[in-house]
């Protein structure tokens, strides 16, 4: 682990000396040049160059059919098919009840993004970028909720504007912000909770699993798990640590059914869930680490500072917290998924990426110290930060956060 750097944060970056942007702007005009254009296409050392930007270019006027195609692949189920035995396309228009005309088109555009291949006989089988989808439901489920994102992403201006009266994704979850009375919505129905618990519990294997090769429990005794959903982290801690005792906070509707699952999976005795809200109720005590796992960046910043603050307060002296989630990257760093989740919160009406730093302010505002970054093979999935309650003295006189 290393220590949290916030010098990158936004406003320092904005100091940066005027000279990189003057350099910048003769670079944009001369990049964007009808002359440069033609001489780097023209020229037998720069064409590769020019042909992979257009390429690159097209990718991204495109984007929204090739989503399209991946949707539709998953709704005719045809890589599942396909990975069952590779299938004609005769063989998969009577299976998927599509015209062969029709679904010709779609097999071909599968085949161009390696979701298929065709192989002998004229068969369809798995491509590259299809056997995870079809071996992961969780992958499915998040594409098929897609759906309903993109139908606010028709008009992203309008989006950005806040004119659109019905945004689909605002509504899909139960807890997002009522923008008009500027509060939580309270509209707590089963079909909303179980839908969006669902969800979450399939997608949760991909943050889980990374999360659990990269901490170490074994010096820890007691979880609490905050916004912890059905409990799908919790089953698969209490098999990676068995002599965890586990506890689950989350809305009274979630909890119940992560107690069902607990008991189901016959972790009733060491695991236990209870419902509440995580702003407003006191948070269970007793854990000496809570982990807070694809939260913070569903809510604003107000919302996060209170909810670090009742963590806090939960943890016993020497207590640890390990936050888990999308972080947006620097400016000087490559991106992993900064466009995508940027605009997916922007249409579900509540939260924003933040980077580390950001995340760290808010950590040390709330009381917290030691705050490190943990290293994460796989940082497009989730990021994680580790910090930890004062022993004793004020945080304010032990926060050692370094600003290098």
């Amino acid at each position: 682990m290393r220590q949290l750097d916030l010098a990158d944060s936004p406003a320092h970056l904005e100091r940066k000396t005027p000279l990189r942007d003057r350099f910048g702007a003769l670079l944009d005009r001369w990049m964007t040049s009808a002359e440069l254009y033609r001489w780097s296409r023209a020229n037998a050392l720069t064409r590769w160059i020019t042909r992979r930007r257009t390429r690159q270019v097209f990718d991204l006027m495109a984007g929204f059919v090739y989503s399209q195609v991946l949707l539709a692949c998953v709704r005719l189920r045809l890589l599942e098919t396909v990975a069952e035995e590779p299938r004609t396309l005769p063989e998969l228009a009577q299976a998927c009840s599509v015209p062969a005309a029709g679904l010709q088109r779609l097999l071909n555009a599968a085949v161009a993004l390696r979701l298929m291949e065709l192989r002998g006989e004229g068969r369809y089988g798995l491509g590259a970028l299809g056997a995870p989808i079809a071996g992961h439901a969780g992958i499915r489920a998040m594409i098929e909720h897609h759906a309903v994102l993109y139908q606010d992403m028709q008009d992203p201006v309008a989006l950005l504007r806040d004119e659109l009266d019905q945004g689909r994704m605002s509504h899909y979850w139960p807890y997002a912000l009522d923008k008009e009375r500027d509060t939580r919505r309270q509209d707590w129905q089963a079909e909303k909770i179980a839908r969006y618990s669902d969800l979450m519990s399939a997608s949760q294997p991909f943050v889980v699993d990374e999360v659990l090769q990269v901490y170490d429990f074994s010096r820890h005794r007691r979880v609490l798990d905050v916004g912890g959903g059905q409990g799908t982290f919790m089953s698969r801690l209490a098999h990676h640590a068995p002599h965890l005792e586990l506890v689950l906070f989350d809305l009274p509707q979630v909890a119940a059914l992560a107690r069902g699952n607990f008991a189901r999976q016959g972790f009733g005795a060491r695991a236990t869930a209870h419902g509440g809200s995580f702003l407003h109720d006191r948070l269970p005590t007793g854990a000496d680490l809570v982990t807070l796992v694809r939260v913070a960046h569903d809510h604003p910043d107000a919302d996060v500072a209170q909810l670090l603050r009742n963590i806090h307060d939960a943890l016993p002296p020497g207590g640890t917290l390990l936050l888990a989630e999308p972080m947006a990257q620097h400016a000087d760093a490559p991106p992993q998924g900064d466009a995508y989740f940027h605009f997916y919160l922007l249409a579900m009406g509540s939260g924003r990426l933040r980077t580390a730093a950001e995340l760290g302010g808010l950590l040390k505002a709330a009381g917290f110290i030691s705050i490190e970054r943990v290293p994460n093979p796989m940082p497009l999935h989730t990021e994680v930060l580790i910090a930890r309650k004062p022993q004793g003295l004020p945080a304010n006189d032990r926060n050692i956060v370094k600003l290098t």
